[in-house]
């Protein structure tokens, strides 16, 4: 599972499902993505049962499998959040400035 949550369009792609079921094709408008970089994330979050899908006609939709996923992958994120948070206090003033 953490590898899922390792790719940032996979993060973004959690997101978007979060409330709601999604089409391939919608997925690839708002992801901003190719159909064949979406599908590989979508096989890899399959196979790890993160998210299922169903067909209707030539159309798949996907959600996630489980909503209680959201709340681990809540924290996962909150703690990446906290840690850059912390690493950003460890760069000196001058230094971030002279980055900018």
């Amino acid at each position: 599972m953490c590898k899922v949550f390792s790719h940032p369009k996979r993060l973004e792609l959690i997101n978007v499902l979060r409330d709601r079921e999604v089409s391939a094709g919608e997925l690839c408008q708002i992801l901003k993505m190719s159909p064949s970089n979406l599908s590989q994330h979508l096989a890899m979050m399959r196979d790890r049962r993160i998210l299922v899908s169903r067909k209707e006609g030539n159309v798949v939709y996907y959600r996630v499998s489980n909503h209680r996923l959201l709340e681990a992958f809540d924290i996962l994120r909150e703690i990446l959040f906290e840690q850059i948070r912390h690493d950003a206090t460890l760069i000196p003033e001058e230094a971030a400035q002279e980055e900018v």
